[in-house]
């Protein structure tokens, strides 16, 4: 992973992790169901940019090492563990 995109996704995460305590608290102080639904899907969307920002992180430059490479069992490898990985996400 490229150190600009670590130092964010590292960011990101801990922001996410303080969001994730803040959920705990209020599922303990019984909040309002709605309220924690709404953090939930603010932690999932924040959770979304972190794996957007480090597939576009592992295409730029593990997928396209492969390419450049001119191996075709890599390129392969890569472009089967990609679109595994997206169908797993996206199903």
């Amino acid at each position: 992973m490229q150190s600009d995109t670590k130092k964010s996704c590292l960011s990101r995460l801990s922001r996410i992790e303080g969001q994730v305590r803040g959920l705990a608290k209020m599922v303990e102080e019984d909040r309002y169901c709605i309220d924690v639904v709404n953090q939930v899907q603010a932690v999932i969307a924040a959770l979304k940019k972190v794996e957007g920002e480090i597939l576009k992180d592992h295409i730029a430059h593990c997928v396209e090492h492969a390419i450049r490479s001119g191996d075709k069992r890599a390129q392969r490898d890569k472009v089967t563990e990609l679109v595994a990985t997206l169908a797993r996400t996206r199903g």
